[in-house]
């Protein structure tokens, strides 16, 4: 004998109200936790934090690579931790390598959009290397976020206002013509 359709729905009405409670408990639990974890504030590794100190103070003192391989060592500690980028672009750009500090700038502003150490730094990166119109936008984007009175804003608006770095060519970048000539 063939079951019909109508042999089958004691099962599935069964199966449903038997576990339908379970998953909507499941699912309220998951809504409540993940909401819950997304408001808890982020904090640091506690060995990366020392690492970052460890770095600005070696920034300060003049000696950007090891501002560099310390700011890395926190990132290797805490990938999660994206004030790290702004730090180390800024190590970047007081070593004359603006592509590489507007990298990091770029990869904090996605992990903070609204990063205005980040958006100021970009800026005056794109300033120092010529792009100009660039720099006006982050400017505009951070006069629209903080005013035009906060330290970021006023730090931007004078890297554009100075231009460009002009380069300075090392003898060590230049190579020597290996042909002889004569006189």
């Amino acid at each position: 004998m063939a079951m019909t359709r109508l042999d089958n729905m004691p099962a599935l009405k069964e199966f449903v109200m038997r576990y339908t409670p379970f998953a909507v408990a499941l699912s309220l639990f998951a809504a409540v936790s993940s909401s819950a974890l997304l408001g808890a504030g982020y904090e640091p590794d506690p060995r990366a934090q020392a690492l970052v100190a460890e770095g600005r103070a070696a920034l300060e003192a003049g000696d950007t690579q090891a501002a560099i391989d310390a700011f890395e060592a926190a990132l290797v500690v805490d990938p999660a931790y994206s004030q790290v980028y702004v730090d180390l672009a800024d190590a970047a750009r007081a070593d004359g390598l603006q592509g590489k500090a507007i990298h990091y700038y770029r990869e904090a502003l996605e992990r903070d959009p609204e990063n205005i150490a980040a958006i100021s730094g970009e800026g005056a990166a794109l300033a120092e290397k010529g792009a100009l119109d660039n720099a006006r936008r982050n400017l505009a984007r951070l006069e629209n976020l903080c005013g035009s009175t906060c330290m970021e804003t006023r730090e931007l608006a004078a890297a554009i206002e100075a231009g460009p770095v002009e380069r300075v060519m090392t003898a060590e970048a230049v190579s020597p013509d290996s042909a002889v000539t004569a006189n």
